[in-house]
């Protein structure tokens, strides 16, 4: 009796599938997967070296085009953020971080954990968040 080895597929293919049945989440991956597929990525890379900046690039291009819409706040959440950024707080203690990660989990759809990273959470949450809330206050 033979044992089945796993997938027969070949190596080429899997990073193929891999690499193209990823969503675009926004301009940056677009751009990504238009620049591997031309050979613009590679060469780019060959030149640049592999810390090209490209990433960065990339995830900034993300944030700023990104291709699904956030969920409404709902009165609670509005409310909170309200608080939060009034305050303009030097420190977020891991309550509020708590609080705020379960808002932008739900309003991004995203599963976000909590980070030890100040740095961190304000780059990616905080500012996530206090982008969709100023929308609101502009509007």
């Amino acid at each position: 009796m033979t044992k089945f080895k796993g997938d027969k597929r070949t190596k080429a293919y899997k990073e193929w599938k891999e690499n193209h049945a990823k969503e675009s989440q926004g301009l940056g991956d677009t751009i990504e997967k238009i620049t591997t597929a031309t050979g613009i990525k590679r060469a780019v890379k060959f030149l640049a070296g592999e810390d090209c900046g490209c990433d960065e690039r990339k995830n900034k291009l993300n944030e700023i085009f990104r291709y699904e819409k956030p969920e409404c706040l709902n009165e609670d959440e509005f409310n909170y953020l309200a608080d939060t950024f009034s305050s303009r707080k030097t420190t977020i203690k891991s309550e509020e971080q708590n609080e705020m990660l379960k808002i932008y989990n739900r309003v991004f759809k995203q599963n976000a954990q909590p980070t030890s990273c100040s740095p961190c959470f304000v780059s990616g949450v905080y500012k996530k968040l206090e982008t969709i809330y100023n929308k609101y206050i502009s509007e």
